[in-house]
């Protein structure tokens, strides 16, 4: 089932339910109106809207309209929690190596996990707007997200896989030249990341097919690009050390997880540096090692990304995101 959430109706939009084919798309009303009240109710709201998709699928729906992605905001455009990890050791590992840095000792024994803002959510094509190009070093980093019914206090990793409920693309935008000083004082990020975005659809686990084991990817084709190049072409599935069902039961030791919360396993990376890089920083960073010097600037003014993942059809799995960098919008 594919869902995703139209700009109307209020500031956490309308819930539609969208074809394979994503082409057309139905309201879900009388269903639930946001995905938020979707997810707050998924015991009894999952099998109606996926009735819904089976009535859409076989052109036996009324109220169809034809989809337009740029009526689309982000799927969860206001969302509770979001927890974000780094399971791809070679991201954190090459950054650190740049600078001297290693892994922390325990880095394989437990995921490294924050908890982040998680509202607003940009939508797959909204500006990134900050109010200093030069002085922030502005990233983006190459995620994708479970997101999980509520989760109780205690769950172990062999309980989790029943909680995840969709998943979705990630653009956690990152103001890079913040993040050193705010990590120095000891009590994490705050200023340095930006307002993240969301690709245009969400997906239940068994739209992925052979590409989701019940836990993690185990292939498929992640395209990062800036400025019209290639930076990266990666495989959720290769070089990670913690699924998304550890994740869960790391974030869930202490505390309820509320529908709807987000879950992220971090940037993507790959161990072979041929295939590229999830950010600007990873590559800045192969690059100073190589080379000796960095030559990958970070986003400016008018400059724009793209992110989107393939299966192995090349069919696009959560849809495109393409932002550009702008400057903050002044009273």
């Amino acid at each position: 089932m594919i869902l995703a959430t139209l700009r109307e109706g209020g500031p956490d939009g309308t819930l539609i339910v969208v074809n394979r084919a994503k082409t057309k798309a139905v309201r879900a009303e009388g269903i639930a109106i946001t995905l938020q009240a979707a997810l707050d109710t998924w015991g009894t709201a999952e099998p109606q809207l996926l009735a819904l998709a089976e009535h859409l699928e076989r052109d036996d729906c009324p109220d169809v309209f034809a989809l337009d992605l740029s009526k689309l905001a982000a799927p969860l455009p206001r969302g509770f929690a979001f927890y974000d990890a780094a399971c791809y050791p070679e991201h954190i590992s090459i950054i650190r190596k740049a600078r001297g840095a290693t892994l922390p000792a325990d880095f394989l024994e437990q995921p490294m996990m924050y908890q982040a803002v998680a509202s607003p959510i940009l939508s797959w094509c909204d500006p990134i707007k900050v109010a200093d190009d030069v002085g922030y070093g502005v990233d983006l980093e190459a995620e994708i997200v479970v997101i999980t019914g509520e989760v109780p206090s205690g769950t172990k990793a062999n309980e989790a896989a029943g909680h995840i409920k969709l998943l979705g693309l990630l653009n956690d935008v990152s103001l890079r030249n913040i993040v050193a000083p705010e990590l120095a004082r000891g009590f994490g990020f705050l200023h340095s990341k930006s307002d993240k975005a969301m690709g245009p659809f969400v997906v239940t686990p068994d739209e992925l097919g052979n590409l989701w084991n019940g836990s993690m990817f185990t292939g498929g084709r992640y395209l990062i690009g800036i400025r019209g190049d290639r930076l990266g072409e990666l495989d959720p599935g290769k070089d990670v050390v913690f699924n998304y069902c550890d994740l869960i039961q790391h974030a869930a030791k202490t505390r309820i997880l509320v529908p709807g919360t987000m879950i992220g396993a971090g940037t993507l990376a790959n161990k072979d540096g041929k295939t590229g890089s999830g950010c600007i920083a990873e590559q800045r960073a192969r690059e100073q090692l190589t080379r000796g010097e960095m030559c990958t600037g970070y986003l400016r003014y008018g400059d724009e990304l793209y992110l989107e993942m393939f299966d192995l059809e090349g069919r696009s799995i959560f849809g495109p995101i393409r932002q550009k960098l702008a400057p903050l919008d002044k009273a």
